[in-house]
């Protein structure tokens, strides 16, 4: 293996493109550079790989400077052909001095933390939800209240889930329901839930809404 070619495995061992996250125009300029397939494993996977790509070179993206700046260095991949580069002062030599290596480091640290908060933010955030405390009215101390609990049970919607329930008196013998509920926010309207509930006419007078919150951790 000849030190052009080393400087070719060096520039792949962290990255998979001479430049960015697809095949480019770079990578086009550096492959067309090359007249035989390196046998290094990082150059050999890359010159393989946009091989691949050959018949959509002309359609590939991006800009080729990166792999111009490659090729322009002081040591070229073995087999490279002449390139023709126009003079930049600001052009980045990827083999220049450590402080250029030290600046193409940062910026390979800056693409990954991007993909990275890219991934992150992409990622599913758990759906908000909130701790209701239900209550339900009957007519009168000769409702049914086991009938009147399993009618308001029996109310399904996607995002609710019921939970325990009691009877507590309101006065001359009456009692009303008064149930636990976990809702997800954006899915259940509690004002819909309320309508359900007021259909159940026959042993439900009205419903209320006695507390809500938000837990940290459901």
């Amino acid at each position: 293996m000849s030190a052009n070619f080393t400087k070719l495995e060096s520039h792949l061992a962290t990255r998979s493109y001479i430049e960015g996250y697809t095949p480019s125009q770079a990578d086009v300029v550096v492959f067309k550079a090359i007249t035989s397939a390196p046998t290094t494993p990082n150059a050999a996977r890359w010159y393989t790989h946009i091989k691949s790509y050959e018949a959509e070179f002309d359609s590939l993206a991006g800009s080729s400077a990166a792999g111009e700046a490659l090729l322009a260095g002081d040591d070229k991949p073995a087999g490279a052909k002449p390139a023709v580069v126009e003079e930049d002062d600001d052009e980045v030599d990827l083999f220049g001095s450590d402080d250029e290596e030290d600046a193409e480091a940062e910026r390979i640290k800056a693409e990954r933390v991007a993909a990275y908060n890219e991934k992150k933010a992409g990622k599913a955030k758990p759906a908000a939800k909130s701790v209701v405390t239900f209550e339900v009215k009957p007519w009168d101390d000769e409702t049914d209240m086991a009938k009147l609990e399993e009618s308001v049970r029996s109310i399904e919607m996607d995002g609710l889930v019921w939970g325990a329930s009691k009877l507590v008196p309101v006065g001359y013998g009456v009692r009303k329901l008064q149930i636990t509920l976990v809702v997800e926010d954006e899915k259940v309207s509690l004002d819909e839930l309320q309508e359900k509930v007021a259909e159940f006419e026959d042993f439900v007078q009205s419903s209320d809404i006695a507390a809500m919150q938000s837990p940290p951790e459901l």
